[in-house]
């Protein structure tokens, strides 16, 4: 690839992602899967060191570190790094799981999930209710995240088509808010429970006994 054919790349990839136009960006997975098989295959323990970590708030506004893997032809360059482990967000006994079964299975089944939006997009099509969700929804957005950008862009607009009784709420962390914001993530839950599904969820009354 020449430099002229490699920087119309990288603008093709940061219009599309910056586009939020969900099939236009997981077309750009097909471009180069086994490369990129092979650099996260290249050692899984750093990798899983560099994905759990917690949301960065002076990220927010600017372009997510992924909007440059087509410009920099990789995601890591010529060696992934090596990064302390974010110990508020993972454990060193959980990274050591993550690299063990991803050194055993490889990455050809996590990264093919990226291969089928023209399938997915089929399915999606034939689903019952022409896809509208009746039931009441909870989605939690992470204000720091970045890629899955979902507070200032139009990424949740389907979402928020199709839910019909659609609850939402954000919890001030990265990606893994789970990991990151575990209270915050069941304090939001909870609330949700008891507002908008109260028959699932027991409420003591008075007099009641406990």
């Amino acid at each position: 690839m020449d430099r002229t054919a490699a920087e119309h790349f990288a603008e093709e990839w940061v219009a599309a992602w910056n586009s939020h136009d969900l099939e236009r960006i997981l077309e750009h997975y097909q471009e180069d899967f086994d490369g990129s098989t092979r650099a996260m295959e290249s050692n899984p323990y750093n990798l899983a060191k560099l994905l759990f970590r917690k949301g960065d708030p002076t990220g927010f506004g600017l372009p997510s570190g992924t909007a440059m893997v087509r410009k920099n032809r990789g995601w890591f360059g010529a060696e992934m790094p090596s990064l302390p482990r974010d110990e508020d967000v993972v454990t060193e006994a959980d990274v050591s799981a993550y690299a063990s079964a991803l050194t055993r299975n490889g990455f050809f089944g996590p990264n093919s999930y990226y291969m089928n939006h023209a399938a997915n997009s089929a399915y999606a099509a034939r689903a019952v209710n022409g896809g509208y969700l009746d039931m009441p929804v909870l989605f939690i957005a992470a204000q720091y995240d970045y890629t899955c950008e979902c507070i200032t862009s139009r990424l949740a607009e389907p979402m928020r088509k199709y839910c019909r009784r659609l609850s939402e709420t954000v919890v001030y962390s990265g990606h893994w808010m789970a990991q990151e914001k575990p209270r915050d993530v069941n304090a939001a839950i909870a609330r949700w429970l008891a507002t908008s599904v109260p028959d699932a969820w027991p409420v003591a009354r008075p007099g009641a006994a406990q």
